[in-house]
């Protein structure tokens, strides 16, 4: 008796094995997710449904900016190699989106094509027709950094009514549907062009929802001043937190992304920092793109389930025989009180909830009497996927993560700054002297043995408590001293002879100068008595 309660109970207690995060997604959503989507329309209203190549395919990278901001030379600063379609320019000349991706032979893919491949992420693309399709190629050629992410080129951003109408097509909208899928957003801003269009600003507010992908990019740095560079910097903040409304502040990377000589070298160490900064951002991509998956699926599984309330609502409001138009009309006014009671009824965020404007003109086409009453069922198949099988899915994130701890973007600009002498931080810091034959610290030895030997020495060595004096005369805090005696108490003995007590100075001084302390001290920085000791 009641064998199918004890069946649904333990069905929540005994989530789905997947072996793989990909795998599972794909399952996950089919099963449980979509079901809820069609039976209320979410997929005219919000997204197309998605499709197994949206789980399957590699990160992709989406460049925002306005004409002559230099995307499509950033793209071509990443992959070392020209690729087909591409065309650069003082005006605007990509007028084109290009899905830079990886292939075995050089060449372009036309969009109608593009969207009827069903190992392409793009097939959805097909809604925004052929004024957009002819308009969207895929540039494939084999390069090792699109073995691990796809860039997407866009059309640069014009200002102006006349401009955005000659489009053909609902640039805002195609830009909002990449936002969902990709994992980073990067906005390229000109250091001599800050000013945000009308169209530039509709298009951030377009990519709202997804403010954690956006990273900025002030590119063209190194052609003004660093007195100036400030100024342009302190401006670019100022217009983007007018437009982007979130509480923390966006990140931007400073630097001139192409292979050309810098012509105000005066910062070229910010920019080189800056580099390293983002092209970790990025090589992080890859590794971090199944938990990149698994949150979209959750942000749209909570997105759908109110929408369900929404739709639910409003046919519950609506007569079954007269009225149906003037009380459609008087429904949609009042859609605000409608979010309100819902939020106030089922708990939820008010950050939840679609753009209040945007669903009232979706609205104005719709039969809300098609619309389907509030159905339990297939609301609690969702909860019960984010309350157990997400659960299980985050588990396996991090086994993948562990089983494949070097996946990253390897090739193209990334190599250039690896190895050799022009890595980042080669020679400076705690790498000084790495390619000389004497020992850096000789140096300064004589200065740091004169405080050596007014610190009481027995048998050549000071105590852990009188060269403690010494060390926190510089004012660092003791969790860095605590690391600067660990790795200048090379025999471990509690003690610092001339030559460990010397290199102690030397790390302290190397800290205080803004650069990183080694979790090891480097092979140049053992003193010469000690580099024959058996380790």
């Amino acid at each position: 008796m009641f064998s199918w309660l004890g069946t649904d109970d333990r069905r929540k207690k005994d989530p789905e094995v997947f072996q793989t995060v990909s795998e599972g997604l794909k399952k996950l959503y089919k099963t449980k997710l979509l079901p809820l989507e069609e039976h209320y329309k979410f997929h005219e209203f919000h997204s197309p449904a998605l499709e197994d190549a949206d789980f399957d395919n590699k990160p992709m990278v989406l460049l925002v900016g306005q004409y002559s901001t230099g995307k499509t030379s950033f793209i071509r600063y990443l992959l070392e190699q020209d690729f087909p379609g591409m065309r650069i320019g003082p005006e605007p000349t990509t007028d084109s989106f290009i899905a830079v991706m990886h292939g075995t032979m050089e060449g372009l893919i036309p969009g109608n094509a593009l969207v009827v491949d069903p190992k392409k992420p793009f097939r959805k693309l097909n809604a925004f027709g052929n004024a957009f399709l002819n308009r969207f190629v895929c540039a494939q050629l084999p390069n090792p950094v699109l073995e691990s992410i796809s860039v997407i080129d866009t059309p640069g951003i014009l200002s102006g009514e006349k401009q955005r109408i000659s489009r053909g097509y609902d640039f805002a909208a195609v830009l909002e549907w990449f936002a969902e899928r990709v994992d980073r957003i990067i906005l390229l801003f000109d250091a001599h062009k800050l000013d945000i269009s009308d169209e530039f600003s509709e298009v951030i507010k377009a990519l709202k929802n997804h403010e954690d992908k956006i990273r900025v990019v002030l590119n063209k740095a190194d052609q003004i001043e660093t007195q100036q560079l400030m100024r342009v910097y302190g401006a670019l903040m100022w217009s983007l937190g007018k437009i982007v409304n979130t509480p923390e502040v966006i990140r931007v990377y400073i630097g001139s992304f192409w292979s050309h000589p810098l012509l105000i070298p005066d910062s070229r160490k910010l920019f080189e920092a800056e580099e390293q900064d983002l092209f970790k951002d990025i090589q992080s991509l890859p590794r971090n793109a199944a938990l990149r998956k698994l949150n979209d699926l959750i942000k749209r599984a909570r997105l759908a389930k109110v929408h369900a309330y929404i739709i639910s609502s409003l046919r519950k409001e609506m007569p079954s025989v007269f009225g149906k138009e003037n009380k459609k009309k008087e429904l949609i006014n009042s859609l605000g009180e409608i979010y309100s009671r819902i939020e106030k009824e089922h708990q939820i965020s008010p950050g939840d909830f679609p753009n209040l404007k945007k669903m009232q003109e979706q609205l104005q086409a719709q039969d809300l009497n098609k619309f389907h009453p509030l159905k339990m069922k297939l609301l609690d198949t969702v909860d019960d996927m984010l309350a157990h099988d997400i659960a299980q899915l985050m588990v396996l994130v991090r086994q993948e993560e562990t089983q494949r701890p070097n996946q990253g973007v390897k090739g193209g600009a990334f190599e250039g700054t690896m190895n050799g002498p022009f890595g980042h931080g080669y020679g400076e810091g705690a790498g000084e002297g790495i390619d000389e034959v004497e020992w850096v610290v000789a140096r300064d030895k004589p200065m740091y043995d004169e405080i050596f030997y007014t610190l009481s020495p027995v048998n050549g060595k000071v105590t852990g408590a009188n060269a403690k004096r010494e060390m926190v005369k510089s004012k660092l805090p003791n969790t860095v001293l605590g690391k600067v005696w660990k790795l200048a108490d090379i025999d471990k003995d509690g003690m610092l002879d001339d030559e460990e007590f010397a290199l102690a100075n030397h790390l302290i001084k190397v800290k205080l100068e803004g650069h990183e302390l080694p979790s090891e001290l480097p092979a140049h920085l053992v003193p010469p008595s000690k580099r024959k000791l058996p380790e």
